[in-house]
């Protein structure tokens, strides 16, 4: 019994020892470590701030911890630093803390490759965009409208029958961007998916119906005209005959562009307001960038069929009083006065 009192004595005695020398080369190897580093920030392990501080009291050295921070003099106040925070007043609402270098505000349709290099995706970017709200019934008139468009065009459907996959048919239809949403209108699509951020890719943006008829229109021509009398917000004209149509929004046979008419007796409180002046109406309407940034905003969550709307966009291109003769730049565009008679209409006859 003796022997074996004297075994468990000496095992201890060497459990002891053991726990003393690695309690000292872990001593050793800690104080290595912390020379061998002094200067690691601690701000750059994401620790909280209040954790922080408590170390700096605790070293006596908070003035000489602070200045290698590099913290902004007016974030925090005392001797507690805040988590430092960047602020740029010219960043996107929501993005004020972002680096402006890597703020990318602004969006397009550009249809981007899965992999490879992305400078390789578009061989030619779409200058204008040109949108319809359609039905499959109406194919056939839209697939004639596209065909008119270049590739400078991007074209985008909305789908308001939820019928995307017919129309495949059409080679077009391919490079075409595609919103299918049941039973909405042109303007439920606008607000929700031509927001001014997305389009701002474009010089123009296109809202047109689906019933359009457009055997005399050249879309590049049209830009000619917009760009020459600077026009902001635009229509072609309507065939002259075609019914129910307002005759500041009918073609002239004289000029390139008018901005007033003269309507049917007690239809207009003022000559200078539409509809016998600045107005374009809803079927055909045509969007420089800057407008639609306006015009977006005036476009309200539950508009439904936009009726009233073409009453009212006038304001977004309005420069100091409202003077229809002097600074409004908003017109109805007659196409008849160009030598291949590109007008817009559905059955219009060149003169």
């Amino acid at each position: 019994m003796g022997i074996i009192r004297h075994s468990g004595s000496f095992k201890k005695t060497n459990d002891s020892a053991r726990l003393i020398i690695t309690t000292i080369m872990g001593m050793l190897f800690g104080y290595f470590i912390g020379i061998s580093f002094p200067f690691v920030s601690l701000t750059k392990i994401n620790l909280p701030s209040s954790f922080i501080s408590s170390i700096d009291v605790a070293s006596g050295n908070d003035h000489q911890r602070h200045s290698a921070r590099s913290f902004p003099e007016n974030l925090g106040s005392g001797n507690i630093p805040v988590t430092p925070k960047i602020y740029v007043p010219t960043n996107p609402h929501g993005a004020e803390s972002l680096p402006p270098g890597i703020v990318v505000a602004e969006s397009d349709f550009y249809l981007r490759r899965l992999w490879g290099d992305p400078s390789e995706d578009l061989k030619r970017k779409p200058k204008y965009l040109v949108t319809f709200t359609v039905g499959l019934e109406q194919k056939d008139n839209i697939d004639a409208s596209v065909k008119k468009f270049s590739e400078d065009f991007q074209i985008m459907l909305f789908h308001y029958d939820g019928r995307t996959s017919e129309w495949d048919q059409y080679e077009w239809s391919r490079r075409a961007i595609h919103v299918s949403v049941r039973k909405q209108t042109k303007w439920w699509y606008a607000k929700r998916f031509l927001h001014p951020d997305v389009v701002a890719a474009y010089d123009y943006i296109f809202i047109w119906d689906e019933d359009l008829g457009v055997e005399h229109f050249n879309p590049e021509k049209y830009i000619q005209l917009v760009r020459k009398h600077g026009l902001e917000i635009s229509q072609p004209g309507l065939e002259p005959n075609n019914g129910l149509t307002w005759q500041m929004t009918k073609r002239r046979g004289d000029r390139e562009v008018h901005k007033e008419t003269d309507e049917k007796p007690g239809w207009c409180s003022n000559p200078h307001l539409p509809p016998c002046a600045a107005f374009v109406e809803i079927m055909a309407p045509v969007f420089s960038r800057e407008a639609w940034r306006c015009v977006w905003h005036m476009i309200q969550n539950d508009l439904v069929h936009g009726w009233g709307l073409d009453f009212a966009l006038r304001r977004c291109v309005e420069v100091g009083n409202f003077d229809c003769q002097a600074s409004l730049i908003i017109f109805s565009l007659s196409l008849s006065a160009l030598k291949d008679c590109e007008l817009f209409g559905s059955s219009a006859a060149c003169s």
